[in-house]
C-alpha cells in the first residue's frame, strides 16, 4: 500500500494547485546551477483579450503611417485586441500584445506588464490557453484575459512598445500579422469561450530553481483499470525530470527530458501519448534568484493489448500505483480522456 500521500499530492496537481518540488529528481541530475532569465532560458508572455462592450473602430493612421484596420462592420459583435508593431523588423504590422517576462517578475505580472505598454489597457487573466515551447531556450505563455480598465492607446501615444492599439472585429487574415503564428491561438480562445475544454488553469507563486517536469504518467487498459507511475524513493510521488541545459537541449523541447525517463525505466519502449499541462509553479526570485518553473504534466502511455497490465519499470525507483479510490479515479480518467489539460505546443 501506498498510503495517502500519493493520493494528496495527486488531488493538488489536478485541482491545478503546486506540490514542494524538493531537490531529488528523477533520471539525469538537473544542471549544476540554477536557470536564469537572459542567460539559459526565455520566457514570453501572450496575451488574447476580446471586447465584448465596447465597439470602437481602430482609428486612422498618421500621414505617412501603414493602414489601420477599417471601421468594424455593425454585425459583428466584438473584437479581439490587436497591437501595431513599433519594432524596425515589423513595423506596421499587427499581432496580439505579448514579450519576454524579465527579471524580478511573476508570470502573470509580466503579462499584465506587456499588454498595459503596448495596448494602454489593464487587464486580469482567465487562464492559460497554450505552452508553446522550443525546449528551455523558448517557451511562452500564451493567456486568456479580460480587460479591466485603461485607454486603448492611440498614434499619438505611439513609442517603442507599439505605434496604437485597436479591437479588431474581423477576420485577422485580412491585415497585414507579424506572424500567423497567433492564429491557432485566437481560434483556442474562441473555443474556450464557447465551452472551456478544461479548467482556469494559472501558474502559482511556489520557488522552483529549475526548469522541470512533474509527470502524472497514467496507464489504462479496456478493462477501465487506472495505474499512476510513482517515484518510490521515500514517500512515494509523481517523478520530476529536470531540463538540461545543454545547447542540443536548450531547443529538444520540454518532451525529450520525459521521452528519455519512460524509455530508461519501462520495458518495452513505451508509447506515450501526448503532454498536457494540469499547471505550473513559478515564484520570481526564487532560491539564488533562480527564474525556474515547474510544469505539471499529464501524459498516458498506451497498453500493449486489450486487457494488459502496465509495464514492469526496469528500475526499483519506480512503481506503478493502482488507483482504487473512485472519485480520484474519474478525476484522472476525464483529464485523459477529454483531454481537459492546457495544450502542450512544440
Amino acid at each position: 500500500p501506498m498510503g495517502e500521500a500519493p493520493a494528496v499530492e495527486l488531488d493538488a496537481v489536478l485541482a491545478g494547485g503546486g506540490w514542494d518540488v524538493g531537490v531529488s529528481f528523477e533520471g539525469p541530475p538537473p544542471p549544476a546551477g540554477p536557470v536564469r532569465l537572459g542567460r539559459n532560458v526565455c520566457y514570453v508572455v501572450l496575451a488574447v483579450l476580446f471586447n465584448e462592450e465596447v465597439r470602437q473602430p481602430p482609428r486612422d493612421p498618421h500621414p505617412g503611417g501603414t493602414r489601420c484596420p477599417p471601421a468594424p462592420s455593425p454585425s459583428l459583435q466584438d473584437g479581439v485586441l490587436l497591437v501595431q508593431e513599433a519594432k524596425p523588423e515589423c513595423r506596421g504590422r499587427w499581432y496580439l500584445p505579448a514579450g519576454r517576462m524579465e527579471p524580478g517578475e511573476s508570470i502573470v505580472a509580466a503579462m499584465r506588464r506587456e499588454v498595459k505598454e503596448e495596448t494602454g489597457l489593464e487587464c486580469e487573466p482567465l487562464t492559460l490557453l497554450a505552452l508553446e515551447e522550443r525546449g528551455p531556450a523558448w517557451i511562452r505563455f500564451a493567456f486568456l484575459a479580460r480587460p479591466t480598465g485603461g485607454t486603448l492607446k492611440t498614434l499619438e501615444e505611439a513609442d517603442a512598445e507599439s505605434l496604437q492599439a485597436a479591437w479588431w472585429p474581423g477576420d485577422p487574415c485580412a491585415l497585414p500579422l507579424r506572424a500567423p503564428d497567433i492564429l491557432p491561438l485566437l481560434a483556442l480562445a474562441a473555443c474556450y469561450r464557447r465551452s472551456p475544454p478544461h479548467p482556469p488553469t494559472l501558474p502559482q507563486e511556489l520557488p522552483c530553481a529549475q526548469l522541470c517536469l512533474r509527470l502524472l504518467v497514467a496507464f489504462t487498459n479496456d478493462a477501465g483499470d487506472l495505474w499512476v507511475l510513482l517515484g518510490s524513493g521515500g514517500t512515494p510521488h509523481l517523478p520530476v525530470v529536470a531540463c538540461g541545459t545543454s545547447p542540443a537541449e536548450l531547443r529538444g523541447g520540454l518532451r525529450l527530458p520525459v521521452l528519455r525517463l519512460l524509455r530508461d525505466c519501462l520495458s518495452p519502449d513505451p508509447r506515450p501519448g501526448p503532454l498536457g499541462l494540469l499547471g505550473l509553479q513559478h515564484r520570481a526570485g526564487g532560491p539564488g534568484g533562480a527564474d525556474g518553473i515547474c510544469f505539471n504534466v499529464l501524459l498516458s502511455v498506451s497498453p500493449a493489448s486489450p486487457g494488459a497490465a502496465p509495464p514492469e519499470p526496469c528500475s526499483p525507483a519506480f512503481c506503478w500505483w493502482r488507483v482504487e479510490e473512485e472519485s480520484l479515479r474519474g478525476r484522472i480518467l476525464q483529464r485523459l480522456h477529454a483531454g481537459a489539460a492546457v495544450p502542450i505546443r512544440s
